[in-house]
């Protein structure tokens, strides 16, 4: 970083000081993205280190997935909440590679993923990516392949069918909303790998079940794990 640059970013920080997403307040120095007490206060869900977790049991006999996860609770009216919706809705891509960065720190601590070779993020519709300007899954994918040394691959899957939000179908239509919506490109790229899927947030786990079954039908020994940065307590039916 350039001495001017250095220069711009402590300029803009003493008049638009940076707060904490989850709870409004100023950072301390040193605190990135999130302060200190959220992270500690944080709705961690711990899956990473449990194989048969809720998430997992999800996808069980829908599709084969090695090693399936969520790293946060997605809590309804919280800061976490807005801290997803600032990266997904409102251009704060940053966040979502620095939480993606947190969770994939986690990651790396469980030897459930010792074997992922590539990180693969959820893939937008070319549309929707470019009036969006970016897919906010790929700053996540970003963060955890950099904890867990490994690449990102962010082409080899695509969607070819641009569908409506998931969100604003009811939950007995998104699976039929997001069937064969994806496909594999180089599907050479991904023979006898293990890839970790990268979505930001699963609700119903309908879009990432439409993916990972054009992946293992286009490259029958590939190997699909699933890493969700937000998961919804009750799609798992997991009580608070």
């Amino acid at each position: 970083m350039s001495i001017l640059s250095e220069l711009l970013r402590d300029v803009a920080a003493l008049f638009f000081p940076p707060v904490c997403p989850a709870c409004g307040r100023p950072l301390a120095p040193g605190e990135r993205t999130v302060c200190t007490g959220c992270r500690l206060a944080a709705p961690l869900t711990g899956y990473w280190t449990w194989p048969d977790n809720p998430v997992w049991q999800k996808f069980g006999g829908l599709v084969p997935v090695v090693q399936a996860s969520g790293f946060l609770f997605f809590v309804r009216g919280s800061g976490w909440r807005r801290l997803i919706h600032g990266f997904k809705y409102r251009g704060a891509w940053r966040s979502a590679r620095d939480m993606g960065d947190w969770y994939g720190r986690c990651l790396a601590e469980s030897d459930l993923y010792a074997s992922v070779d590539a990180v693969v993020p959820l893939p937008l519709h070319p549309l929707k990516r470019m009036l969006r300007g970016y897919n906010q899954s790929e700053y996540i994918a970003e963060g955890i392949a950099a904890q867990l040394g490994v690449g990102v691959d962010a082409s080899c899957v695509y969607r070819r069918r641009n569908t409506a939000s998931q969100a604003l179908r009811p939950r007995r239509e998104r699976a039929g909303n997001v069937a064969g919506a994806f496909a594999v490109r180089h599907p050479e790229r991904l023979a006898g790998k293990h890839i970790l899927l990268v979505d930001d947030v699963m609700t119903t786990g309908s879009t990432l079940v439409a993916c990972i079954e054009a992946v293992v039908r286009a490259v029958p020994d590939c190997r699909v794990s699933v890493a969700a940065l937000a998961v919804s307590r009750r799609e798992l039916g997991v009580k608070e």
